[in-house]
């Protein structure tokens, strides 16, 4: 997904990755990642729980929106609470 990020950059779209390993974020270095600490196949939580997902997805769009983020950069996602 890193590799794919990259390429959209060049293009002039941003991006941010939901990454469930670091160390891969680490290696492929994509623009913006966001690292969450949830297991295979639930990148925003558990199902059932909209309130987490909106929480993951805001943390994300938030790397967007933070311009003095400089890419390659990468965040661990902080539950609340």
């Amino acid at each position: 997904m890193g590799l794919v990020a990259a390429e959209l950059e060049r293009h002039g779209i941003a991006t941010v990755a939901i990454q469930l390993l670091r160390f891969v974020a680490e290696r492929l270095r994509p623009p913006r990642a966001l690292c969450v600490p949830y297991p295979h196949g639930y990148p925003l939580g558990a199902p059932g729980d909209p309130a987490r997902q909106h929480a993951v997805i805001a943390a994300a769009l938030a790397l967007l929106e933070d311009g003095t983020v400089a890419a390659p950069a990468i965040r661990d996602y902080r539950e609340a609470g």
